[in-house]
């Protein structure tokens, strides 16, 4: 049998693992190796206080079909239930530790996505619509100069070198300084001229003012295709009734049933290199030794932790400048929010609908609120009557944020939601802070001579890198799960290109977008 080692049980990761044994258990081992002691990594769900908190927040909706058939695969879609009294009645104590084992819990809801901009203390929709209330939010002067700008911006295009030119060409100066200038650079800690264009090629691909528009007449006539909808435009996503941490766990088991290893607290600090493969991966002080090596962990760590045959010091420069970003979120469970529900969406609780609130003010660090009520009824223990909400903080590790005491932390998110009038001061009935180390792969500094590493990386022949961190590529879940899966083709002969596994998601689509608007 071929032993595989796989680093991570995050959604690559593990996507990897299922897949494998799932297809050929008889020809592969399978070892994962996951430095923290839950499954997951991003993905996962956090259980405090019987309140679960979504890490990043997580929408079950892909265009790709490989990806929508393993959550199908896995947990069967059960329709939204989330208003029926009697279900929640019914809603077993949630436990610390992980999701409820019992099979009737493993099933995906049906959710509305909403997700809107605060501004200037009106709720704008995100992206931004082209609906009358957009309008009358913004007001009469700022519609006519955000107007004349897009059309300034459609004639006169800036080369899209930077990730502000490219925002400034699909939206126009000012809606772009209004709703996008100072949300990106709370997110990554610098201005978006500052910012590869890659980034925006890749998560915003193919939004525009025009796109709207399109989006727009398509539903008002009928001609609605979802397989051409933005991604950013989707309107329902699928949800597991206890978070995604209770998808990831699930897969873990049934990988372990059909005879894998997962092993938490095992931190990847070494990887022994000999001529053009590598032998084994340490961790403290054992030794795991594979035939096939599969890394989701950060580029960066792979590359400082490479022994025996190393890489040359200029490509060290570059994987050791490869920047990041951090990431923190608070939960406050609330009795209310100050934010009234002027949508036709029903809630529990009459609360607003959103699954997530962008915070584009800039006189409060919070970057985005979510309301996990929203995402399911069943992450919260009491939702009838409380609210439990994540804080979102963008930082560094290492940072003034990222060292402040979890209580002084707490205190400061509590402040700044009291300062925009979103809830009453001392009325916070229960709290608790996660912190996440490489959320969110970055856009400047070395990157832009990252395929140098990236044709380092794919010369070592027995090692395959999957995933956000791993491809160092800010994917969506669906995106990290499919690199898996391209790996597993490449390792069962349906493909023959292992360049294949890094092509994923990559700004092709962007490319053909902008050909169809210049044609």
């Amino acid at each position: 049998m071929k032993r595989v080692i796989i680093i991570g049980a995050g959604p690559a990761g593990l996507t990897a693992a299922y897949e494998l044994l799932r297809q050929n258990s008889e020809e592969y081992s399978v070892i994962i190796l996951e430095e923290s002691d839950a499954i997951g990594g991003i993905s996962r769900t956090v259980v405090h206080g019987g309140n679960r908190m979504d890490i990043g927040g997580h929408r079950f909706f892909s265009k790709d079909p490989d990806a929508v058939a393993f959550w199908q695969g896995i947990m069967p879609l059960q329709g939204d239930d989330s208003f029926d009294d009697a279900i929640l009645g019914r809603q077993k104590p949630l436990v610390d530790g992980g999701p409820a084992p019992d099979t009737e819990d493993r099933v995906m809801l049906i959710r509305d996505r909403v997700s809107r901009i605060y501004y200037n203390k009106k709720f704008f929709d995100y992206p931004i619509s082209m609906k009358p209330q957009t309008f009358k939010n913004m007001g009469l002067w700022a519609t006519f100069k955000a107007g004349c700008s897009y059309l300034w911006s459609a004639v006169f295009k800036k080369k899209e070198d930077s990730l502000e030119n490219f925002y400034i060409n699909r939206f126009g100066r000012v809606l772009y300084g209004m709703f996008f200038e100072g949300y990106t650079e709370k997110l990554w800690g610098r201005h978006p001229k500052e910012i590869s264009a890659d980034w925006g090629a890749q998560r915003v691909k193919g939004l525009s003012i025009r796109a709207l528009i399109k989006d727009m007449w398509n539903k008002a006539f009928g001609k609605k295709d979802k397989a051409q909808v933005e991604t950013s435009l989707i309107e329902q996503f699928w949800y597991p009734k206890l978070g995604p941490g209770q998808l990831w766990e699930t897969v873990a088991a049934e990988i372990e049933q059909m005879g894998g290893k997962v092993y938490k607290n095992q931190k990847v600090t070494a990887l022994n290199k000999q001529g053009e493969r590598l032998v084994s991966v340490v961790c403290g002080d054992t030794v795991y030794e594979g035939d096939i090596f599969i890394s989701t962990m950060p580029i960066k760590d792979l590359m400082d932790g490479i022994r025996g045959d190393t890489p040359s010091p200029e490509l060290m420069a570059i994987s050791d400048g490869l920047p990041y970003r951090d990431f923190v979120t608070v939960g406050l469970l609330v009795p209310r929010l100050h934010l009234k529900n002027e949508t036709t969406v029903k809630t529990l609780g009459n609360i607003v609908p959103d699954c997530w609130i962008y915070v584009q003010d800039t006189g409060v660090k919070l970057g985005r609120i979510q309301i996990f009520n929203n995402w399911s009824p069943y992450m919260v223990a009491d939702p009838q009557s409380t609210v439990w909400i994540g804080l979102e903080y963008f930082c560094n590790e290492g940072d003034e944020f990222w060292n402040l005491p979890e209580d002084e932390c707490i205190d400061f998110a509590t402040a700044e939601l009291v300062k925009m009038g979103i809830i009453d001061e001392g009325t916070v009935l229960d709290a608790h802070r996660e912190q996440v180390k490489k959320a969110y792969p970055a856009y400047f500094d070395t990157y832009d001579q990252i395929d140098q590493v990236i044709d380092y990386l794919n010369g070592i022949g027995n090692l395959y890198c999957v995933g956000r961190n791993g491809q160092h590529r800010y994917n969506n879940m669906d995106h990290s799960m499919v690199t898996a899966m391209r790996c597993v083709d490449y390792l069962e002969g349906r493909i023959t290109d292992k360049s294949v596994i890094w092509q994923v998601n990559t700004e092709q689509s962007y490319h053909e977008e902008k050909k169809e608007e210049t044609a």
